[in-house]
């Protein structure tokens, strides 16, 4: 029987962010065993991870964060000694039409994590020590800054530099770290509410917890309903860009790649009970990305570029819509060194190229196909 420097369980692992995280972490540390917990509901494509699939570090598990006693087994039977817990409901739209899932999910699924890993825990002789529960969040939790761009001066306001040099920025404040909570939406309130419950249980139990709040995460294997695949395929195949409002609004965007590397870096180095926002220094208006979207497209079609730009469709705006999300992630630079290596124009030449190189990938999602691959892979086991 192999045995592990470390046992990790990774929640969420078959989504989008959650599968550059195993993968790095299964092909960077062999020696470490990287348990993969996904629910499997419509953003968790085991498909995602077909290069990993047969590594003998590598397991999946098909489970729900909210099932206690399955929690607690889990534990035992793979004496996790560390959690990255990504699993979560995430859009927006979703949670204003059913705000019950999200505090099922993002609420009580945390506290049954919470909960399953204290009591295995405490029952080690070593107890905590050597041990970690690290909480992805977002920054949304935040709720929203104002937005007063100087005047005379085009997009995009980028920079890799740290926040004192954020003078092209679309407005004076960012997020930081001791940023006072002020959700908006159904989803950040629910992850507002998880962000308490980690908190809580280290002021509590001196459980080891960590946090990360993060921007917008955009490159390869997104569910194609979030903006940038949804309207890579919708230009391709020449169909409406539905933009909220006016396109307006601003965020701050990280390859996920760099997102990933920050968790890494995170997981072994962050300081116990500490707070790290993670940020791409990357703040673009949604109708100057959708732009830059089609331009990429065009070209890399052999279409004119921006040919496509009348396929733009405003629609009424998003209940409760956060006008400006913008990270600073001067701590992490600082104490762990962390800084993202893309900016936009880099990581989403690389992404449009990556969506169009994979059409099959995109024909079995927004086909329902790749649902069928679990049962494929792993149904008899």
């Amino acid at each position: 029987m192999t045995t592990f420097k470390r046992n990790i369980l990774i929640t969420g692992g078959a989504g989008f962010i959650g599968s550059h995280v195993v993968r790095l972490f299964v092909n960077k540390y062999p020696e470490y065993r990287i348990i993969n917990l996904d629910k499997l509901t419509y953003a968790g494509n085991l498909a995602n991870l077909k290069d990993i699939e047969n590594l003998p570090n590598y397991v999946f598990i098909k489970a729900d964060i909210c099932d206690y006693e399955k929690m607690q087994e889990l534990m035992e039977l793979y004496h996790v000694d560390g959690i990255i817990h990504l699993a979560a409901e995430s859009h927006v739209d979703r949670s204003i039409k059913d705000p019950f899932t999200f505090a099922r999910t993002n609420v009580m699924g945390t506290l049954s994590l919470l909960q399953a890993a204290k009591v295995y825990w405490e029952s080690l002789p070593e107890k905590y020590e050597g041990k970690r529960f690290y909480h992805i969040s977002t920054d949304e939790v935040y709720g929203a800054l104002e937005m007063t761009h100087p005047e005379g001066i085009e997009p995009p306001f980028t920079t890799t530099a740290s926040s004192s040099e954020h003078h092209l920025a679309y407005g004076k404040d960012f997020f930081y770290e001791d940023t006072k909570y002020n959700p908006h939406s159904p989803y950040s309130a629910s992850k507002a509410s998880s962000d308490h419950f980690v908190r809580a249980f280290h002021d509590t139990y001196g459980m080891p917890t960590i946090v990360t709040n993060c921007s917008n995460n955009y490159g390869p294997y997104q569910f194609p309903e979030k903006l940038i695949p949804l309207f890579i395929n919708n230009i391709r195949h020449r169909k409406p860009l539905p933009v909220y409002g006016k396109g307006e609004n601003v965020r701050d965007w990280l390859y996920v790649e760099d997102h990933a590397r920050a968790i890494d870096v995170i997981f072994h180095n962050g300081k116990t009970a500490e707070t790290y926002n993670i940020g791409g220094f990357n703040e673009w208006k949604n109708i100057d990305i959708i732009k830059v979207v089609i331009n990429t497209v065009d070209r890399l079609l052999g279409r004119k570029e921006g040919e496509d730009m009348d396929l733009i469709t405003y629609v009424t705006d998003r209940l409760g819509h956060d006008m400006r999300y913008a990270i600073d992630s001067t701590k992490l630079q600082k104490e762990l060194g962390w800084e993202p290596s893309l900016q936009f124009e880099e990581g989403i030449e690389k992404t449009v190229r990556w969506y169009l190189d994979n059409q099959e990938w995109m024909d079995n999602v927004t086909s329902g196909d790749y649902q069928k691959y679990y049962d494929s892979m792993y149904k008899g086991r």
